[in-house]
C-alpha cells in the first residue's frame, strides 16, 4: 500500500498549483523511502489548470470534472481514488516547505490516536498564518467573520475562538484545523465518514474534525511542519460566491450542531448585517467618499442578499 495520498482540489489557479505540486515533489523526494501519489481534481477550471498537469505533470493521476462540484464533493472524489495509508488534503495556493510531508507522516504514524493532523501555515511573507480554533459556539458563529468582530475583536468568544492562549509553536491537540493541508489516517475516515457534501466549501473541515474527534481519534496541530498558504486564493476570486459560500455553510453548520432554530436566527441574522453593510456603503457613496469602490461593494453586497443566502 502506498504511504500517502495528496489529494488537490483545483480551480482557476494554474499558476499556483504548478508551484504547488513542484514543493510536493521537492519535499517527497527528501524521503526516499516515502511511497506517495498525486490526485489532482480539477473543477472544470476555464484557465488550463487541467492541460498543465497533463503536460508538465504526467505523474500526477488527472480528474478533470465538467462542471464545478464544490471542494467537498471533489475532494470525496479524490478520497474515493486514493490508496494511501494516509490521505493529505491539500489546497492548490499551497508550498510545502523542506521535509513536511515526511514530518507529518513520522508523527501520524508514532502516534496512532492521532486521526487528524495540520503543519503551521505561513503566509508567503513568513508570519504565520492563524489555522488552529476551538469549535464554533453559538456566540462565535454571531460574532467570528460578522460586522460584529469589529467591536468585540477582543471579546472572550473571539479570542477563545482563535486559541489566542496557546502558542502557535507549541505542538497541541486542537478542536479542529484550517482545511489548507490536513492529513487524515484512513481508518479515521473509515470511522467517521467522508466529508460532509452538503457544505459546497467552507465548514467541512470544521464538521470533518468534529465527527472524527466523536469517532474517538485526536486532532493534532504540528508546528514543526510548515506550509506556505496564499490565503483565498484556491476559493475564486468571485467575491460574492465567496460570502454566500461562507455564510451558508456556517447556518447549514449551525443547523446541523446546534439545531433549526438557532440556524434561523442565525440566518435572518446574517442577512441584517448584509443590508447594514449596504447602508453603509450607500452613505459614503453619498458623501463622494471613493465612488468606485462603493459602486463595487454594493454590487457585491445586493448578489448576496438576493441569494437570501441559500445553497
Amino acid at each position: 500500500m502506498i504511504d500517502l495520498s495528496i489529494i488537490i482540489v483545483s480551480w482557476n489557479v494554474r499558476e499556483l498549483l504548478g508551484r504547488c505540486l513542484a514543493s510536493v515533489t521537492a519535499s517527497a523526494q527528501i524521503r526516499p523511502g516515502l511511497t506517495t501519489e498525486v490526485i489532482v481534481v480539477d473543477n472544470a477550471s476555464s484557465d488550463d489548470s487541467a492541460a498543465m498537469v497533463a503536460r508538465d505533470h504526467p505523474y500526477v493521476r488527472l480528474i478533470s470534472n465538467s462542471q464545478n462540484l464544490g471542494f467537498t464533493r471533489a475532494s470525496n472524489q479524490g478520497i474515493r481514488a486514493s490508496s494511501g495509508r494516509y490521505l493529505l488534503l491539500l489546497n492548490p495556493d499551497t508550498e510545502v516547505l523542506g521535509d513536511a510531508l515526511g514530518l507529518m507522516v513520522d508523527y501520524i504514524e508514532a502516534h496512532p490516536q492521532v486521526g487528524l493532523l495540520g503543519p503551521k501555515l505561513l503566509n508567503p511573507d513568513g508570519t504565520v498564518q492563524s489555522s488552529r480554533r476551538r469549535f464554533p459556539t453559538l456566540a462565535t458563529a454571531f460574532v467570528e467573520s460578522t460586522v460584529l468582530q469589529r467591536y468585540l475583536s477582543q471579546s472572550q468568544a473571539v479570542k477563545r475562538y482563535y486559541m489566542l492562549d496557546r502558542s502557535d509553536d507549541e505542538e497541541q491537540e486542537v478542536d479542529w484545523l484550517m482545511g489548507a493541508c490536513l492529513m487524515a489516517r484512513r481508518e479515521a475516515v473509515a470511522a467517521a465518514g467522508l466529508l460532509d457534501e452538503g457544505f459546497f466549501m467552507y465548514f467541512e473541515e470544521v464538521d470533518w474534525a468534529r465527527r472524527i474527534r466523536q469517532a474517538g481519534w485526536q486532532v493534532v496541530y504540528l508546528p514543526q511542519a510548515q506550509v506556505i498558504h496564499h490565503h483565498g486564493q484556491s476559493s475564486g476570486r468571485d467575491i460574492p460566491h465567496r460570502h454566500i459560500n461562507f455564510n451558508v455553510s456556517k447556518w447549514r453548520y449551525v443547523r446541523k450542531h446546534h439545531g433549526p432554530l438557532p440556524a434561523m436566527l442565525l440566518r435572518w441574522f446574517l442577512l441584517a448585517t448584509f443590508v447594514f453593510q449596504m447602508a453603509e456603503e450607500a452613505a459614503k457613496l453619498l458623501l463622494g467618499h471613493k465612488r468606485t469602490l462603493r459602486r463595487e461593494r454594493l454590487g457585491v453586497l445586493a448578489r448576496v442578499l438576493r441569494s437570501r443566502l441559500r445553497p
